[in-house]
């Protein structure tokens, strides 16, 4: 900012804050904030005052940062759950490459503790199926442990036929209630 000013047939000018000034020129400054600069000028005339304003405005504050996902968003967005045909707790070929991907992420995130629940279709004994989803959990959990996960971070528990995630009954139903589905731990 550039203060400006113009006496005349003054003898003493001073700006209060810069000090012995001409009589007339220019002077730039600089505040921290907002100003009033006081010209006084004396001659054999008098005194004369004269005051300029320079209004400093706080910089923009920065934008917030960026929310980064939490871990537990990443692992609902990232980590997916392994479906099993009837009756069976072999993980499918075609599971094989959610799971290598469940593995990736885990490995990127050694902190995050889980449980894989073991679940079933509604068909068979509710004791034949805690068993079996048992089984499925187990071998999920297995073949994260060989890819690497620590088997410390992750249990397992069975909830056979007893929490389905769909309720019709039918083929397409039924394949969504055979998982070994993951649950994030706090």
């Amino acid at each position: 900012m550039t203060l400006t000013w113009q006496t005349s047939n003054a003898t003493d000018v001073s700006i209060e804050g810069i000090g012995a000034v001409q009589a007339s020129g220019s002077q730039s400054v600089t505040p921290a904030e907002s100003t009033t600069y006081t010209l006084t000028a004396k001659g054999a005339g008098g005194t004369q005052q004269a005051t300029a304003r320079v209004t400093v405005n706080a910089p923009a504050p920065p934008p917030p940062p960026q929310a980064s996902a939490t871990e537990e968003e990443l692992f609902s967005q990232n980590v997916k759950d392994i479906s099993f045909e009837y009756d069976n707790s072999e993980i499918r070929a075609d599971q094989q490459s959610a799971l290598q991907g469940d593995v990736q992420f885990l490995k990127q995130h050694p902190t995050i503790h889980f449980t894989i629940e073991g679940h079933c279709d509604e068909r068979g004994s509710t004791e034949y199926n805690l068993a079996l989803g048992d089984s499925r959990a187990s071998s999920v959990k297995n073949a994260l442990v060989q890819g690497g996960i620590p088997a410390d971070s992750v249990k397992t528990i069975s909830y056979g036929k007893e929490k389905p995630f769909c309720s019709e009954s039918n083929e397409q139903c039924w394949q969504q209630n055979r998982v070994g589905h993951f649950v994030y731990q706090k």
